[in-house]
């Protein structure tokens, strides 16, 4: 449920996802008129190996292109990755959005592209939140009904007050927060370096029953929390991980100010695909990465391994070799060893330790297609819509409702769950999936008749079952900040044996913010500066890069 503190009063700057880890302005690096940087003549041109078309591939690509080299895109299973939109058939356009669905406006760099790319996105109809009109929390057998917090019972009040306290109390987060809002990157330092050992070993279920402000609280206060939980919804799935990983989100509003990609969150990646840059170096005017590509990307890597000469091959799965002198990953870590013949050699122990340890978590969604959205006629006796946004305990979790406009099917996400709710449903199909929501709606709404509006085929799909994927994102553990180091830092390379040079990671999971697109982004963003550093580039003075000011402002190190 939305929270007061993560409402910014008008005159101040807004909140972004500016650190903590490494506060680097990643959005101004990108629009500086300088550009990123300039390669030596004899480079230009040089292809690049990118494995993965998802926002992490696709912003690399464009943005290597436009230095002048020649990215190659190889693509195992859909172009776009995780931000998959699936239109149903004969849906007018109207699609189901399989990842990633709903952007905080914090995602800055994120939104950099899409603005670039002239696409529209519209406020996504969140619980409690007048985009989703209505919401209905539905607890322990007990239901109801609400358009704003208040009108939910004092509890829930209780829960969110005693939220923003213990974030307050644990984690100095109205400090933080003016630190990200004015970027001040010592502050910041200071204040988040202190928290990183004190809540690194620690889960989020530590963080708030050990806290103050629910100390005083029932345990159904803690249930109530990990249910409904702040701004999305329920976290109780997150429970379980570091509490470091949730002070990120909620620090830099991930989890508030959401906004969904009208026609499709897979229009970014798919757009750059497309998009030719306005300036660019060597490569002619109107040049985009599907004309270098020939309109499509090569076939998903089966090998990698280090040539005698010092270049990387790339292997594919029709058994095409080509050599590079840069590759950059950006596919689930685990895909390294699971899906790749990644050469041992290519990466240290203690690299390979992060990649391996690397925990992902569960995800499904079924979504439905409507003949209208029907949820906004009012109950003739009550006044209220006849189905709302729904939170609940019941196999369903969490319930979205989505209008397309008018003369447009709308569309139900008839569950969103995650870990042992996902895995409920991981061995059901689409039909038994669709069946077990509408029997667990039938119970919030009993004189609803969901089903009678239901067109066309269920859209349904659960992450971990997916072999180029095995899970929907990181969740780190307790204890894991030191392998997240690692992967985050492994860009910069200058005192890396040679054997380990000219491979690069990048992806949300290598970022300190999984499941949110913006780690994507900054991830691949670093990337591009370690390859234009590994092929003897350099940033514009005015202009430096992540890897200039990585010593300086990079993330600390916890002692091995």
């Amino acid at each position: 449920m939305p929270l007061d503190h993560t409402t910014a009063p008008s005159d101040k700057p807004p909140v972004t996802i500016f650190g903590p880890d490494f506060p680097f302005a990643f959005d101004d690096w990108i629009r500086h008129p300088a550009g990123l940087g300039s390669l030596p003549a004899e480079h230009l041109g040089a292809e690049v190996a990118i494995v993965g078309a998802g926002m992490a591939g696709m912003v690399a690509a464009y943005e290597l292109m436009k230095l002048g080299l020649k990215p190659v895109i190889y693509e195992a299973s859909k172009m776009g990755g995780r931000l998959r939109s699936q239109p149903f058939e004969g849906g007018q356009g109207v699609i189901a959005e399989l990842g990633g669905m709903r952007f905080p406006v914090s995602s800055t760099a994120f939104f950099h592209y899409v603005n670039q790319l002239g696409l529209a996105s519209q406020p996504f109809p969140n619980p409690l939140t007048p985009a989703s009109g209505s919401t209905v929390v539905d607890l322990e057998g007990q239901t109801y009904y609400a358009e704003k917090l208040a009108d939910l019972p004092p509890m829930f009040k209780e829960v969110a007050d005693a939220w923003s306290q213990a974030l307050e109390d644990g984690a100095s987060f109205q400090a933080v927060q003016d630190a990200i809002r004015s970027r001040d990157v010592p502050a910041l330092k200071a204040l988040w370096n202190k928290l990183v050992p004190l809540w690194d070993d620690r889960t989020f279920y530590d963080f708030v029953a050990t806290s103050k402000a629910f100390a005083g609280l029932s345990f159904q206060h803690r249930e109530v929390f990990g249910q409904v939980g702040f701004g999305t919804g329920g976290w109780d799935s997150d429970f379980p991980n570091s509490m470091l990983e949730i002070l990120r989100v909620v620090m830099t509003n991930c989890d508030d100010e959401q906004r969904l990609i009208q026609g499709g969150a897979d229009q970014v990646p798919l757009g750059l695909w497309q998009h030719a840059p306005d300036k660019m170096a060597h490569w002619p005017a109107d040049t985009s990465l599907a004309s270098l590509h020939g309109g499509a990307p090569r076939a998903g890597v089966a090998a990698i391994h280090r040539q005698a000469d010092g270049k990387l091959a790339v292997t594919d799965r029709w058994g095409d070799t080509r050599s590079y002198a840069a590759v950059l990953t950006t596919c689930q870590s685990w895909l390294l060893t699971t899906q790749i013949a990644c050469e041992e050699s290519l990466f240290s122990h203690k690299m390979w330790m992060a990649l391996d340890r690397t925990r992902y978590m569960q995800s499904s969604k079924t979504f439905v297609m409507v003949d209208r959205p029907f949820w906004k006629d009012k109950d003739p006796v009550t006044g209220r819509d006849t189905m709302s946004m729904t939170l609940t305990d019941r196999l369903t979790r969490g319930t979205y409702l989505f209008d397309n406009g008018p003369g447009k099917p709308g569309v139900i996400c008839l569950s969103y769950a995650w870990m042992g709710d996902a895995l409920k449903m991981l061995p059901q199909p689409p039909e038994k999936r669709v069946k077990l929501a509408l029997d667990a709606l039938k119970k919030i709404y009993p004189n609803v008749d969901i089903a009678s509006h239901i067109i066309g085929d269920p859209i349904t799909i659960s992450w971990e079952a997916d072999p180029h994927f095995l899970g929907a994102f990181k969740g780190a553990l307790p204890g894991h900040y030191r392998y997240n180091q690692r992967m985050f830092a492994h860009f910069m390379q200058d005192g890396m044996p040679a054997a380990q040079r000219g491979i690069f990671i990048a992806g949300d999971d290598v970022s300190w913010t999984p499941a949110w697109v913006e780690g994507a982004v900054q991830t691949s963003l670093n990337a591009v500066w370690g390859i234009l550093h590994h092929f003897g580039g350099r940033t514009h003075a005015e202009n430096p890069g992540p890897g200039d000011v990585f010593k300086d402002i990079g993330p600390m190190e916890l002692p091995e």
